[in-house]
Protein backbone atom coordinates (compact mmCIF):
# COMPACT_ATOMS: atom_id res chain seq x y z
CA UNK A 1 0.00 0.00 0.00
CA UNK A 2 1.07 3.70 -0.58
CA UNK A 3 0.67 6.32 1.47
CA UNK A 4 -0.09 9.94 0.77
CA UNK A 5 0.12 12.68 4.14
CA UNK A 6 -1.72 16.24 3.70
CA UNK A 7 -3.56 18.53 5.88
CA UNK A 8 -0.31 19.84 7.76
CA UNK A 9 0.71 23.48 8.34
CA UNK A 10 1.45 26.61 10.25
CA UNK A 11 -1.19 26.97 13.70
CA UNK A 12 -1.46 29.30 16.19
CA UNK A 13 -1.23 27.24 19.90
CA UNK A 14 -4.98 26.36 21.15
CA UNK A 15 -5.76 25.44 17.45
CA UNK A 16 -6.93 22.20 15.59
CA UNK A 17 -5.64 20.38 12.71
CA UNK A 18 -6.76 17.17 10.93
CA UNK A 19 -4.32 15.54 9.06
CA UNK A 20 -4.70 13.07 6.06
CA UNK A 21 -3.59 10.08 4.90
CA UNK A 22 -4.85 8.54 1.72
CA UNK A 23 -3.58 4.97 1.10
CA UNK A 24 -4.11 3.25 -2.64
CA UNK A 25 -4.61 -0.26 -3.03
CA UNK A 26 -8.24 -2.58 -2.07
CA UNK A 27 -6.85 -4.17 0.65
CA UNK A 28 -6.95 -1.18 2.70
CA UNK A 29 -9.62 -2.16 5.16
CA UNK A 30 -7.24 -5.13 6.63
CA UNK A 31 -4.49 -2.64 7.46
CA UNK A 32 -3.39 -1.43 10.90
CA UNK A 33 -2.51 2.03 10.48
CA UNK A 34 -0.99 4.49 12.50
CA UNK A 35 0.69 8.17 13.18
CA UNK A 36 3.85 8.88 13.97
CA UNK A 37 5.80 12.01 14.38
CA UNK A 38 9.48 13.07 14.75
CA UNK A 39 10.22 16.48 16.60
CA UNK A 40 13.13 18.86 15.93
CA UNK A 41 16.16 16.74 17.60
CA UNK A 42 14.35 13.67 18.29
CA UNK A 43 13.50 10.33 17.69
CA UNK A 44 9.98 9.41 15.65
CA UNK A 45 7.61 8.60 18.22
CA UNK A 46 4.27 6.82 18.44
CA UNK A 47 0.97 9.17 18.57
CA UNK A 48 -1.71 6.81 17.77
CA UNK A 49 -3.20 3.77 15.93
CA UNK A 50 -6.77 2.33 14.52
CA UNK A 51 -6.97 -1.46 14.12
CA UNK A 52 -8.97 -2.85 10.84
CA UNK A 53 -11.49 -3.91 13.82
CA UNK A 54 -11.65 0.09 14.48
CA UNK A 55 -9.92 0.03 18.22
CA UNK A 56 -7.89 3.02 18.80
CA UNK A 57 -4.63 3.31 20.74
CA UNK A 58 -2.72 6.31 21.32
CA UNK A 59 0.27 7.48 23.11
CA UNK A 60 -0.11 8.51 26.78
CA UNK A 61 0.63 12.58 26.07
CA UNK A 62 -1.64 12.93 23.16
CA UNK A 63 -4.94 11.15 25.28
CA UNK A 64 -7.84 13.54 24.97
CA UNK A 65 -6.63 16.00 21.91
CA UNK A 66 -6.01 13.37 19.26
CA UNK A 67 -8.31 11.19 17.47
CA UNK A 68 -7.59 8.95 15.30
CA UNK A 69 -10.18 7.79 12.65
CA UNK A 70 -10.71 6.08 9.19
CA UNK A 71 -13.05 5.95 6.31
CA UNK A 72 -12.49 2.44 4.41
CA UNK A 73 -14.66 3.99 1.54
CA UNK A 74 -12.24 6.95 0.94
CA UNK A 75 -9.20 4.66 1.72
CA UNK A 76 -8.14 7.26 4.45
CA UNK A 77 -6.94 7.24 7.83
CA UNK A 78 -7.35 10.76 9.54
CA UNK A 79 -5.95 12.12 12.54
CA UNK A 80 -7.61 14.95 14.25
CA UNK A 81 -5.66 17.45 16.77
CA UNK A 82 -7.10 20.07 18.94
CA UNK A 83 -5.72 22.47 21.20
CA UNK A 84 -2.57 22.34 19.83
CA UNK A 85 0.53 23.01 21.80
CA UNK A 86 4.48 24.01 20.41
CA UNK A 87 5.71 21.26 21.57
CA UNK A 88 2.91 19.23 18.62
CA UNK A 89 5.22 20.83 16.37
CA UNK A 90 6.87 17.85 14.46
CA UNK A 91 6.92 16.21 11.14
CA UNK A 92 3.63 13.66 10.96
CA UNK A 93 3.99 10.53 9.79
CA UNK A 94 1.44 7.76 8.63
CA UNK A 95 1.98 4.13 8.22
CA UNK A 96 0.48 0.87 7.62
CA UNK A 97 0.96 -2.77 8.61
CA UNK A 98 -1.01 -5.80 7.74
CA UNK A 99 -0.29 -8.29 10.47
CA UNK A 100 -4.57 -8.77 12.11
CA UNK A 101 -7.23 -7.37 12.95
CA UNK A 102 -6.53 -6.52 16.63
CA UNK A 103 -2.92 -5.85 16.03
CA UNK A 104 -1.04 -2.69 16.36
CA UNK A 105 2.94 -1.52 18.13
CA UNK A 106 4.01 1.69 18.94
CA UNK A 107 7.56 0.96 17.72
CA UNK A 108 7.80 2.18 13.86
CA UNK A 109 10.04 -1.05 12.63
CA UNK A 110 6.60 -2.98 12.77
CA UNK A 111 5.41 -1.00 10.06
CA UNK A 112 6.46 -1.82 6.50
CA UNK A 113 4.55 1.18 4.76
CA UNK A 114 4.91 4.88 5.31
CA UNK A 115 3.78 7.99 3.67
CA UNK A 116 6.02 11.00 2.77
CA UNK A 117 5.52 13.08 6.29
CA UNK A 118 3.51 16.34 6.89
CA UNK A 119 4.86 19.10 8.86
CA UNK A 120 2.90 20.82 11.77
CA UNK A 121 4.28 24.00 13.00
CA UNK A 122 2.63 24.88 16.63
CA UNK A 123 3.35 29.04 17.19
CA UNK A 124 3.17 30.24 20.49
Amino acid sequence: VQLQASGGGLVQAGGSLRLSCAASGRTFNSYTMAWFRRAPGKEREFVAAITSGLSTYYADDVKGRYAISRDNAKNTVYLQIKSLKPEDTAVYYCAASWRGTTWYDSDPGRYANWGQGTQVTVSS
